[in-house]
C-alpha cells in the first residue's frame, strides 16, 4: 500500500449543541488531512490548529507532501522525522508542528485501517479498561444561578466531572476577569465554593485559568497564587493553566506553593518546548493534546515526562478521538476531557464510534481513530473564510 495524494478538508460548523458554550461561541472551524492509497483505504487526521488558524493550513500540508507520496506508512516516525526536518527553520514547535501532528495522525489512521486494529494498539496497547471524563464547561456562566443550571445539564448527561473558567460570562455585560490578588481570591474562592456545595463532593471539580487564550488581563504569579489558594479547600481535581505559557518559572513557583494540583500544556507543541516545563516542574498534571502537540507518537513521548495526564480536546471528532486513543495508551492518563452535547462536526463523523458509559469512556473498537468524512459530511458543513477563533485585539474583533 502506498501513497498517492494528501488533502486538507476545511469545514465549518455549530461550535456544540450546548446552549451554555453557545453563548459565547457559536460556531468552530476544523482542519482534517486526508491521505489516499493505491488500494482505496484512506487515512484521517485533525490538527487543532485549525480551529485557530484554518485558512493557514492547505499551504503548510502541500509543503509536506512531497515527503509522502510514494512511501507506505510502515514507519510513521521516520515519515515525521523527514517532514520535521525539513521544515527545521520555521516548525520546531507552534504551528507547522500542530500540522504536522495532523498529517502524522492521519498516516496512524491508515495503518490502523490496514492492519484492522485500533490505533492505541499500535502505540503500544492499551493500558485502561475505562476512562473518567469530564465535560469542557468554557465560561462560567454567570449569575450563579445560571452556572447551577450548568453543572446540572452536565451531571444530567452522564458526567461526574466538569471544568469552567475563571472569572465569569454573562451576556449582553460579557466577559469579567478578575485583576488583583485579592479580587481573584474572592471571586474564585467563593465560586468555587458554591460549585462543591451545589454539586457535592463526589463531582470532580476542575478551574481553567484560560491564561493561553484570556479574554481579559493575563494573571501575574501573585494573583494566580492567591486564586490557588482561595480554592484549596475545596478539591479540585486541577487548576489549568492559571498562567501564561511564556513564564514556565512562575508556573513552578506556583505548583511550589499551592496545594492544589496545576496543570498545563494545551497551547505546547513538540517535545523541545515540552522539556522547559517538564524539567521545571511546572505541571502536576500535564495536558498534551494529541491534535496538537505534532502526533501521536510526540504525545506519548511527552506524556512519559510527567508522573500523571489529562488529555486536552476542544477540537472536533479527530481531534476527540486521537486523544481517547492516545490517553488509552499512556498509563498515567487520569482523566479525558470530551466536549459536552457536542453538535455535528464531532457527531456526524463519529458515527457511534465514541461511547461514554456512567461517565467513564470505553476504549474504541474500531480500525485506526474510528472516525469517517463523507462527501455528504463535507458538502453539508462547508468552510466559512475567517470563522476560526482567536483573541480579539483593536482592529480584529471575534464576533461569532
Amino acid at each position: 500500500m502506498k501513497i498517492t495524494a494528501v488533502h486538507t478538508v476545511l469545514l465549518t460548523g455549530p461550535s456544540t449543541n450546548d446552549r451554555f458554550l453557545r453563548e459565547a461561541r457559536t460556531l468552530r472551524s476544523a482542519a482534517f488531512i486526508e491521505i489516499h492509497t493505491d488500494v482505496g483505504l484512506v487515512g484521517l487526521g485533525e490538527t487543532y490548529a485549525g480551529y485557530f488558524c484554518p485558512e493557514a493550513i492547505p499551504a503548510i500540508v502541500e509543503f509536506f507532501v512531497p515527503i509522502l507520496v510514494g512511501q507506505t506508512v510502515d514507519d510513521i516516525d521516520e515519515l515525521w522525522r523527514r517532514m520535521y526536518h525539513c521544515g527545521n527553520f520555521w516548525c520546531r514547535v507552534g504551528l507547522g508542528t500542530s500540522v504536522l501532528n495532523g498529517i502524522e495522525a492521519a498516516l496512524w489512521d491508515l495503518k490502523g485501517k490496514q492492519l484492522n486494529m485500533p490505533v492505541y494498539e499500535l502505540l503500544g496497547g492499551r493500558k485502561h479498561e475505562k476512562l473518567l471524563a469530564y465535560a469542557t464547561g468554557g465560561p462560567s456562566n454567570y449569575p450563579l444561578a445560571r452556572l447551577a443550571e450548568k453543572t446540572d445539564y452536565y451531571l444530567s448527561l452522564g458526567f461526574r466531572g466538569f471544568k469552567v473558567a475563571i472569572g465569569s460570562y454573562s451576556p449582553p455585560a460579557g466577559w469579567y476577569t478578575p485583576e488583583t490578588p485579592d479580587e481573584a481570591a474572592d471571586f474564585e474562592g467563593a465560586k468555587v465554593e458554591f460549585l462543591r456545595r451545589h454539586c457535592g463532593k463526589d463531582v470532580a471539580l476542575m478551574l481553567d485559568g484560560h491564561m493561553g487564550n484570556s479574554v481579559g488581563k493575563t494573571w501575574t504569579l501573585d494573583v494566580a497564587l492567591a486564586a490557588a489558594k482561595a480554592v484549596e479547600p475545596f478539591d479540585l481535581f486541577f487548576f489549568e493553566e492559571p498562567l501564561h505559557y511564556t513564564d514556565p518559572w512562575s508556573y513552578a513557583k506556583l505548583r511550589e506553593q499551592s496545594k492544589v494540583p496545576i496543570a498545563g500544556g494545551e497551547c505546547l507543541t513538540a517535545m523541545y518546548e515540552w522539556r522547559v516545563f517538564a524539567e521545571r516542574g511546572a505541571f502536576d498534571i500535564a495536558q498534551p493534546d494529541a491534535s496538537f502537540i505534532g502526533g501521536l507518537n510526540e504525545f506519548m513521548r511527552v506524556a512519559a515526562q510527567f508522573d500523571a495526564i489529562a488529555t486536552h480536546a476542544w477540537g472536533a471528532a479527530g481531534s476527540l478521538m486521537q486523544n481517547v486513543h492516545c490517553g488509552f495508551a499512556a498509563p498515567n492518563t487520569r482523566i479525558l476531557e470530551v466536549a459536552p452535547d457536542y453538535a455535528g462536526l464531532h457527531a456526524d463523523l463519529l458515527d457511534g464510534a465514541f461511547v461514554m458509559r456512567d461517565g467513564y469512556v470505553l476504549p474504541p473498537d474500531r480500525p485506526g481513530l474510528g472516525f469517517r468524512l463523507t462527501d455528504e459530511i463535507k458538502a453539508r458543513y462547508p468552510f466559512i473564510r475567517g470563522s476560526g477563533e482567536y483573541n480579539s485585539v483593536p482592529g480584529k474583533v471575534l464576533n461569532s
